[in-house]
């Protein structure tokens, strides 16, 4: 048969890095999560923000639940500060609900860079409203999101929370105690009464896991006075 061209049944060709069945396939996730280590860190250098201070807490907790007002109000009094003093820093949550809402919210009055780092779960909604224009992350992967909650931040509050707090709380000391985080980077247990109860560090200590001296790697704080008052003290800024 003579070959007709207009036979011949066309295709178009897909580029590599836009074919999406390639770019979401098994083998391509280390380009995957390349990008969420990369993608933020160009997106907050772009919009100014060279530090944070993160804000970790439970995704259960109610806006008239005492701990939701204490996160607002702490939020609110760094933002304020952070305007006046440290313009290039922003405060940060895990984008979600709860204390995370709460965290956002009260920045995002103060008028301050309010930073959501949420992450994409099939049992939880969207990121919170509260979070300024174009620094409102969403991950795929958790490791990844805990890499910028933790790297640009200069302080933490940890606010009472479940597994994922406590995951976060620890991945934080186990930085600052083997020295892969160098600088001094005050961190907040709020609510001594949760903490104390839920995390017996005394009897890590009576084991011999942990030294006395790590507990210097954190305070206990009941007041929202307090707790601002310790990290503006001993925050370090780039």
């Amino acid at each position: 048969m003579e070959y007709n061209p207009k036979h011949r049944r066309r295709t178009r060709e897909t580029k590599a890095y836009n074919n999406n069945t390639f770019l979401n396939s098994r083998e391509a996730r280390n380009l995957r999560v390349q990008c969420e280590i990369m993608e933020p860190g160009i997106r907050l250098d772009r919009l100014g923000v060279d530090n944070m201070i993160t804000f970790f807490g439970s995704a259960r907790t109610k806006p008239d639940q005492q701990s939701y007002k204490d996160a607002y109000s702490l939020a609110y009094k760094l933002g304020e500060w952070t305007l006046k003093h440290a313009p290039t820093t922003g405060i940060s949550s895990g984008g979600g609900p709860g204390i995370m809402e709460a965290t956002n919210k009260g920045a995002f009055d103060s008028g301050a860079k309010s930073i959501g780092m949420g992450i994409s779960l099939p049992f939880e909604q969207h990121n919170n409203e509260y979070i300024s224009n174009d620094l409102d992350f969403v991950f795929h992967y958790f490791f990844t999101r805990k890499y910028w909650c933790v790297y640009l931040s200069k302080a933490y509050v940890m606010m009472p929370g479940g597994v994922g707090t406590m995951d976060e709380l620890f991945e934080v000391l186990t930085l600052i105690q083997t020295e892969k985080i160098k600088i001094n980077k005050p961190i907040v247990l709020f609510n001594k009464d949760f903490w104390k109860k839920t995390v017996n560090f005394h009897r890590m200590i009576d084991q011999g896991t942990i030294s006395e001296s790590d507990l210097d790697l954190f305070e206990y704080h009941d007041s929202v006075d307090t707790a601002y008052d310790y990290i503006i003290s001993n925050i370090q800024l780039t």
